[in-house]
């Protein structure tokens, strides 16, 4: 049995759990993670960015989301709308701004 079909039997969320788990073994400065929590419930989630913010805490963590608690803590968070740059700045400061990621917190019912 190849490891491609064995792996291909595990959930799509056991697959990022062990997608996360080869990049925390390799130590990269730099690490893009690309709805990595998309496919588990909100516990698993949670567990996810405690390991990942202990984990990744000496290294440049670009995160693709769309759950907003995910990046609410956040430097840096990038809006994009329609392939281009919205906003940047802080969650507080976008916050503040009212702009479109204030906007989609407010239609999410983000709780702070």
């Amino acid at each position: 049995m190849s490891a491609q079909s064995s792996f291909s039997s595990f959930s799509n969320g056991q697959q990022q759990l062990f997608g996360l788990c080869r990049v925390i073994m390799r130590k990269r400065k730099i690490v893009v993670l690309d709805e990595a929590t998309a496919n588990v419930d909100l516990e698993t989630d949670r567990c996810i960015q405690t390991l990942i913010k202990k984990e990744f805490s000496d290294s440049t963590v670009i995160t693709i989301a769309h759950r907003l608690d995910t990046i609410m803590d956040s430097d840096r968070i990038i809006v994009m709308d329609k392939g281009r740059i919205s906003e940047v700045g802080t969650p507080q400061e976008l916050l503040s701004k009212n702009g479109m990621f204030a906007q989609l917190v407010r239609t999410n019912d983000f709780c702070q």
